[in-house]
């Protein structure tokens, strides 16, 4: 199955984030080894484009991106109810508080 947005084809789930959103996904999550200078102008830009009307939609669309690939990968964060119980403790009676 082809992954096509914008008629250009993605093959890759990186390059399908990247034309979806518009922008390229390392200048949100940056790139290994960036040096400090480096990733504060990485981080100008992406307040510069968030600030940008024709970008006024894309924290949310980052947003739901992420939501999908956590609801997506689900298995791979180990994710497990935890169950509460169902009845409280009595109290133990001749303890000082």
């Amino acid at each position: 199955m082809k992954c096509i947005v914008a008629g250009r084809e993605a093959v890759t789930a990186a390059e399908f984030a990247e034309l979806a959103l518009g922008t390229p996904v390392d200048l949100w999550l940056g790139v290994e080894g960036e040096t400090d200078e480096e990733r504060a102008a990485r981080l100008d830009a992406a307040r510069d484009i968030l600030a940008d009307p024709e970008y006024s939609d894309l924290a949310d669309d980052l947003v739901r991106l992420a939501a999908r690939v956590v609801e997506d990968h689900l298995d791979l964060f180990n994710v497990v109810p935890l169950v509460r119980p169902t009845h409280r403790r009595p109290a133990r009676q001749g303890v000082a508080a």
